[in-house]
């Protein structure tokens, strides 16, 4: 059975500091073409910023990216998932937090970024494989 770890694997970790600018961070985001990114303090995380964030909280809320900190903004209840939960787990977490973005855990430490699109991926592989599996056995019959 597969678990979280096998969707993210060893993926390098994109974080920012939750005294930088929106401004800055939504440049990085921008650079490393994801839709959020973890709030990190001294290795320890204070929160997430994702792209609806800055539209409710920056944009419609009238501020200034340059110089509002993220940390202002960042959602900071932050639900996680350790890295042996299964997919399965990982969708119902987000479904049930109203959330599209789970920070992986090992032993309280954040270890990866899932999104729900990994899990979509990480689906819609298996079921493929499946698929292909299961044509071959009926013409292999």
């Amino acid at each position: 059975m597969s678990n979280v770890r096998a969707i993210v694997g060893e993926r390098v970790l994109f974080s920012v500091q939750e005294n930088e600018t929106v401004d800055r961070v939504a440049r990085q985001m921008a650079d490393f073409h994801v839709g959020a990114i973890l709030v990190m303090s001294y290795g320890q995380l204070r929160g997430v910023f994702s792209e609806r964030d800055l539209m409710l909280r920056v944009v419609l809320g009238r501020l200034d990216p340059a110089t509002t900190p993220v940390q202002t903004v960042m959602s900071t209840e932050v639900t996680t998932i350790e890295e042996t939960a299964t997919p399965e787990e990982a969708m119902e977490a987000m479904h049930r937090h109203g959330c599209r973005h789970l920070p992986v855990t090992r032993n309280g430490e954040v270890v990866g970024f899932l999104s729900m699109r990994d899990l979509m991926d990480f689906e819609l592989a298996r079921r493929t494989e499946e698929l292909h599996h299961m044509k071959a056995y009926i013409h292999g019959a």
